[in-house]
């Protein structure tokens, strides 16, 4: 039997490849957008109770699980909710992209440079 509440604060949102929603192996809220666009709102889907900052802007990474790529946009969380399916804690909710990031520098760690 576990004891306690295991959450995770996430100060970036981190989303698989599109191509493992391709081949079945996730669900597309759990993958990037197959094209990132300003103003795009998109669902996102995680496992687990994360908690993300609501209040400005954090970046958008693609993750194989090991590693995080450069961040891709910087996105605002517009809401996110957990819910229990089969018996595991998951985190779904939406995010907004606000600017797509090319090689320019645009993140200091989570801090967004101005």
């Amino acid at each position: 039997m576990t004891m306690g509440i295991a959450a995770e604060y996430s100060p970036d949102l981190a989303l698989r490849s599109t191509t493992e929603f391709n081949a079945g192996k996730r669900e597309k809220a759990e993958c990037m957008p197959a094209s990132l666009v300003e103003s795009g709102v998109h669902d996102f889907l995680k496992k687990g109770q994360r908690f993300y900052w609501l209040a400005g802007e954090i970046p958008l990474r693609e993750t194989d699980g090991n590693a995080l790529s450069r961040p891709k946009a910087s996105v605002v969380i517009l809401e996110s909710t957990h819910f229990m399916k089969d018996g595991c804690v998951w985190t779904k909710g939406k995010y907004r992209i606000v600017k797509i990031l090319g090689d320019e520098v645009y993140f200091e760690g989570y801090e967004k440079i101005k």
